[in-house]
C-alpha cells in the first residue's frame, strides 16, 4: 500500500465580518502565505474551529477514527474552558482538558503563539477517489487542494481545471487568489500539452 507523508500548515485567516469560518481552514498555496507580521489574537472559538476542521479533513481521507475523535474531543474541551486558552498558557499552566495528549497540546500552543498549526498525515493513496488522484498529478495541486477543487467545483481533470481558471472560478475560493489561479492554469496547460503529445506520438 502506497503511503504519502504530508506536512500541512493551517492558518487562522481573519474574516471581513469578524467571524471565523471552517471554509477558511485551508492549506496555504505556494506564494500565498499571509503577509501579516504579528500573529492574530486566537480565541477559544477559533481554536475549536481549527481542531474541528482538521478532524473533518482527516475524516475525508478515511483516516484513523481515533485521531478524528481526539481532535473533536479537543475542540469540545477548548470550547468548555471557562477562560481563554491563550491566557492559561501565558501563565505557564496546562490546559485543563481531560484526555488531551502531548502532541495536541503542542499544536494548540503553536496555534496560539503563531496563528498556525502544523499537522503530519500518513495518507493511503489507494483510499483517495480517482478524481482526486488525477488532480494530484498536476503541479501545485496537493491533497487538500485536490479535495477542495473536486468537492467544491466538481473538477476532476486537467481540462476541467483549465476551464475553471479561464472562468476565474478558482480565485473566488477562500485561500486562493489571482496568482494561485494563474499558477494552476499554467500547470494544467502543461499537463494537457504533455498528454496531447503522448497521444500524437502513439498514433504515429
Amino acid at each position: 500500500m502506497s503511503i504519502m507523508q504530508l506536512t500541512q500548515t493551517i492558518h487562522i485567516v481573519p474574516t471581513t465580518q469578524g467571524k471565523f469560518s471552517k471554509r477558511l481552514l485551508q492549506p496555504t498555496l505556494p506564494g500565498m502565505e499571509p503577509e501579516e507580521t504579528a500573529p492574530p489574537i486566537t480565541t477559544n472559538r477559533q481554536i475549536a474551529e481549527v481542531l474541528s476542521g482538521i478532524a473533518d479533513l482527516i475524516e475525508a481521507q478515511k483516516g484513523n477514527p481515533y485521531r478524528i475523535q481526539a481532535y473533536r474531543n479537543a475542540a469540545r474541551g477548548v470550547l468548555d474552558l471557562q477562560e481563554s486558552a491563550a491566557a492559561i498558557l501565558a501563565r505557564g499552566e496546562q490546559l485543563p482538558i481531560a484526555g488531551l495528549g502531548h502532541r495536541l497540546r503542542a499544536r494548540i500552543a503553536e496555534l496560539i503563539d503563531h496563528g498556525t498549526m502544523t499537522i503530519f498525515d500518513g495518507v493511503s493513496l489507494q483510499t483517495l477517489p480517482q478524481e482526486v488522484r488525477n488532480l494530484m498529478a498536476i503541479e501545485h495541486v496537493g491533497l487538500y487542494t485536490a479535495i477542495r477543487l473536486h468537492e467544491e467545483l466538481g473538477i476532476d481533470s486537467p481540462e476541467k481545471l483549465w476551464r475553471a481558471t479561464q472562468q476565474q472560478r478558482i480565485r473566488n475560493l477562500p485561500g486562493f487568489g489571482v496568482r494561485s489561479e494563474a499558477r494552476l492554469k499554467e500547470a494544467a496547460e502543461r499537463v494537457m500539452k504533455r498528454n496531447k503529445n503522448v497521444r500524437l506520438d502513439g498514433a504515429a
